[in-house]
């Protein structure tokens, strides 16, 4: 499925987030021992483009996600703002819990994640290893959601969750200006992009993407957000003009099965972005393929951006410009050992 914005309009958010953002974010990076840009691949020729660039997070500050960026940058911002505060509190089905427990840690502030029973016990050994106190509560990241909310409203524990809504953004703002660190790498060593293929969830990576590329570069870049077929929220949410929640289908891309966007990721997305559209789990397994052999290992979900590009139609490349002269960014999310 494909589906161009309607509300597509020129970039006004920079007090929001902006390549600025990016930058001071990275700054505060610079200064952890384990901080260090992470690889760009070249792939010439890549679904008929001139090349496409892919920003490899599989070894991000050893947590293995783009998501280091996130948790743990709003954790510090938050700790340097009230050093003696309450603990930190999360839901996490994912990488999240590893980048606000890793924050939390080098900030010496108690943290709690708490998992779904359909998380692995593997992962939760990784968060307690960084100091998590671990907690399960229900079936899956919904019940695990709904009791962090819970612990964060009786204890005065502070939030730090990755999506958005009404009455929680700061956090989440904070999150997404810390993922704009990869983008602030990626346009070190590679040209100005033609294109931007980005995958989703909630959309908090999209939408840094988003901002980051039209504060930098302007309005001439195309920039396409890619969904699983199964959790098309994002587009859903562009079609009715508010934030929607899809019931889904089963998808086997478990970091992007998401079935409500983020508030601020959907505000600035109905702007910025030019083109959304699915890809089906078959679809990302295979672009997986593609990019390991030409060298670049990453998940289905990891791969699911480059799906997106491989997948286009011959309307939409059209439609956007992409051809022999194109030069693609994408951002492989993670590497292809996938926590839960």
């Amino acid at each position: 499925m494909e589906f161009a914005n309607p509300g597509r309009a020129p970039y006004t958010e920079r007090e929001l987030i902006a390549a600025g953002h990016a930058r001071r974010a990275r700054a505060h990076f610079s200064r952890r021992p384990g901080y260090r840009p992470t690889p760009v691949h070249t792939i010439p020729g890549l679904a008929g483009a001139h090349a496409a660039y892919v920003k490899d997070e599989s070894a991000r500050m050893g947590l293995g996600s783009f998501k280091a960026l996130g948790g743990a940058y709003a954790v510090h911002q938050l700790a340097q703002r009230d050093p003696g505060g309450p603990p930190f509190v999360c839901a996490s089905a994912g990488n999240h819990g590893l980048s606000v427990a890793w924050g939390a840690a080098e900030a010496g502030v108690p943290c709690v994640v708490y998992l779904g029973d359909d998380v692995p016990e593997t992962f939760a050994q990784r968060l307690r290893a960084l100091g998590a106190d671990v907690r399960r509560s229900g079936g899956d990241y919904d019940a695990s959601m709904a009791a962090a909310l819970h612990a964060a409203g009786e204890h005065g524990w502070r939030l730090v969750a990755d999506s958005s809504w009404e009455g929680h953004t700061g956090v989440p703002l904070l999150v997404m200006r810390g993922y704009g660190v990869l983008f602030d790498e990626l346009a070190d060593t590679c040209p100005e992009p033609t294109h931007v293929f980005v995958q989703a969830g909630v959309g908090g990576l999209a939408a840094a993407a988003a901002a980051y590329v039209r504060d930098r570069w302007g309005e001439a870049p195309r920039i396409v957000v890619v969904e699983p077929e199964g959790a098309p929220c994002l587009i859903e949410s562009a079609r009715a003009g508010r934030p929607v929640r899809v019931a889904g289908a089963p998808t086997t891309l478990g970091r992007l099965d998401c079935h409500e966007p983020s508030l601020i990721a959907h505000r600035l997305l109905t702007r910025l972005a030019d083109l959304y559209m699915t890809v089906t789990d078959e679809q990302a397994c295979a672009a997986a393929r593609e990019l390991a052999a030409h060298g670049v290992h990453l998940s289905a979900c990891g791969a699911a951006g480059a799906a997106g590009l491989l997948a286009l139609t011959p309307e939409a490349r059209s439609a956007l410009a992409l051809d022999r002269t194109s030069r693609v960014f994408l951002v492989g999310t993670e590497g292809p050992v996938e926590p839960k």
